[in-house]
């Protein structure tokens, strides 16, 4: 969520192999070195990394023999007469496509991360230039038409349903994996904020889908991948949707969607809050401020494709504000999100229970241990005393103060006053509640982890952030040395943890040799992968603290 992650801490003729994997079995075999040092060979020419698509040939690049195709279109441009409408299938083109750069993102507002020193430290922001154009996605692979069926993790950017792009983070760069585990990686961009979730249903049935239009262009990457990643080397019939944060609660938002059904295989959800979205009541309230902001009336709502998209953004600060931060019981989170609309969307992702559309889907979720770092860009923190860290509970959790301390002080005593504040997120209980719902199912598998490794970076007071387990499931520790101080410690780290993704990917089971017998989660044994220096299962770890942050967040209570 960008309040979360910005503002708060904002073949042609090469075949390569995944160098010592071998023979991949559930639960047992992962031999492999990350990839991370390499010499950075680069073949670019006329030739060398020519793939067809539906569309028409696109041309890429090898990169350390990963072919690596950047900006494919998979949709046509969604301004003008198509802006609030589902994406349409892009235009066919002549000849052969230059697909070598990341293409344009979805408009939003500002970075203003950048302004925060050691956020901008950490993240590396990658932000990119910004047109209606956005439908693109990308493509890492070890080989193109080789008629291999390889595994497909297709990733879904983080940032709300607001801000970020599949280029934002170094992290998300996909050639480690794609070379680590013989896997094909697929990143997109799709329509965000204004664009992706202005409910405007109540205007005509012409806008009946505008709600839900950011998460109907997902469904259209996924239907790119089932219609040309064959020719990619990925397996159609293997595809697993994965995402952090904003995109971890997109991942379950797809798993509720019947658009989606049958274009996905597994699903990974990291970092993600909530297990609601909006209502149609709350997004119309939204509806009203922006389209009183701009003057627009129902008989003038077709003004709405003439604006700039600048001044569309303005309207929606407008209404951010007029709106606050507070939401009823039954929305996830405040502002522009999908909405239950009983059709594209007809329930809830995760409740009052687990989607059995995808009930046969195997499911990994987890967090991080410290999403709420505190003493990003403010040091002064590390010193804060017990009576602060009351004084700071109170002022949050208002008559709750006093409870939130003593129960989390009893589950973490030894941990300083500053590192509870650490653990006050909603993104360590949800994820909790929802392997509890999917395991209810009693149908596919769920993987419930924790990543506790703490960043040596900015004398480890980010600890384990928001964020910084993405460059070690993508085995990019070193490309990502901001996050992870490029030591040893986390690339031997990041085979293990690179490792479970992969695995997950390619067999639905997590398990490799490297890691300790890790458990499906069920109620009885809440088995919980701790990925650290030493990993180890536990049983929900946080217990007592895990609960009432549980009915604290998901209850709204404060």
């Amino acid at each position: 969520m960008k309040t979360n992650r910005r503002d708060f801490l904002q073949r042609a003729g090469l075949l390569a192999t995944a160098t010592g994997l071998g023979s991949v079995i559930p639960g047992k075999t992962f031999a492999a070195t990350t990839p991370e040092k390499s010499e950075n060979i680069i073949l670019a020419s006329a030739n060398s990394a020519v793939a067809d698509t539906v569309a028409g040939k696109v041309r890429g690049y090898i990169r350390n023999t990963v072919f690596t195709f950047k900006g494919i279109p998979y949709g046509a441009s969604t301004g003008g007469e198509n802006r609030f409408m589902p994406s349409l299938k892009p235009a066919s083109w002549n000849g052969v496509r230059d697909c070598l750069v990341y293409g344009p993102i979805c408009p939003q507002k500002a970075n203003s991360g950048w302004s925060q020193q050691e956020y901008g430290f950490l993240y590396q922001w990658i932000d990119g230039y910004q047109e209606e154009d956005c439908l693109r996605l990308n493509v890492w692979t070890p080989a193109i038409n080789d008629g291999k069926k390889r595994p497909v993790l297709f990733w879904i950017h983080g940032g709300g349903f607001f801000s970020g792009s599949s280029q934002e983070h170094p992290s998300y760069d996909g050639e480690n994996l794609s070379k680590l585990g013989d896997v094909v990686v697929v990143s997109i961009n799709h329509r965000l904020n204004i664009f992706g979730f202005l409910d405007l249903s109540d205007y005509g049935n012409r806008y009946a889908s505008s709600a839900n239009v950011g998460m109907l262009d997902i469904v259209t990457a996924l239907e790119w991948v089932r219609d040309n990643i064959g020719r990619f080397g990925g397996d159609k019939d293997n595809v697993t949707i994965f995402g952090q944060s904003g995109g971890g609660t997109k991942v379950t938002t797809l798993m509720a969607m019947p658009s989606a059904k049958g274009l996905f295989h597994k699903a990974i959800s990291q970092s993600n809050s909530i297990v609601q979205v909006a209502t149609h009541e709350y997004a119309t309230q939204i509806t009203g401020y922006v389209l009183g902001d701009l003057g627009i009336t129902r008989d003038s709502i077709a003004e709405l494709h003439k604006i700039k998209p600048s001044r569309l953004l303005e309207a929606l600060s407008v209404a951010e504000q007029k709106m606050g931060s507070k939401v009823p019981a039954n929305v996830g989170r405040s502002g522009l999100q999908p909405v239950v609309d009983g059709n594209i969307l007809p329930s809830h992702p995760f409740d009052p229970e687990a989607p059995a559309i995808s009930g046969n889907v195997p499911f990994m979720v987890g967090s991080t241990r410290n999403e709420a770092s505190a003493s990003i860009n403010n040091a002064i923190v590390e010193n804060l005393d017990e009576e602060g860290l009351k004084k700071r509970l109170n002022d949050r959790f208002g008559l709750k103060g006093s409870q939130v301390y003593q129960v989390l002080r009893k589950v973490h005593p030894n941990v300083k006053p500053v590192e509870i504040l650490s653990f006050i997120s909603a993104q360590n209980p949800m994820a909790y509640l929802m392997a509890s719902r999917k395991s209810a199912q009693l149908v596919a598998p769920v993987y419930l982890y924790m990543f506790a490794w703490h960043t040596p970076v900015l004398d480890g007071r980010p600890r384990s952030f928001h964020c910084s387990e993405i460059p070690f499931a993508f085995a990019n520790t070193d490309r990502c040395e901001h996050y992870t101080g490029a030591s040893g410690e986390a690339r031997i780290l990041a085979d293990k943890v690179s490792g479970a993704w992969l695995n997950f990917a390619r067999h639905g089971n997590p398990n490799h040799k490297k890691l300790p017998e890790w458990p499906a989660f069920n109620e009885k044994n809440g088995a919980t992968m701790v990925f650290n220096t030493r990993c180890e299962v536990r049983n929900d770890p946080d217990n007592e603290a895990r609960e009432l942050l549980q009915r604290i967040f998901y209850n709204k209570e404060v």
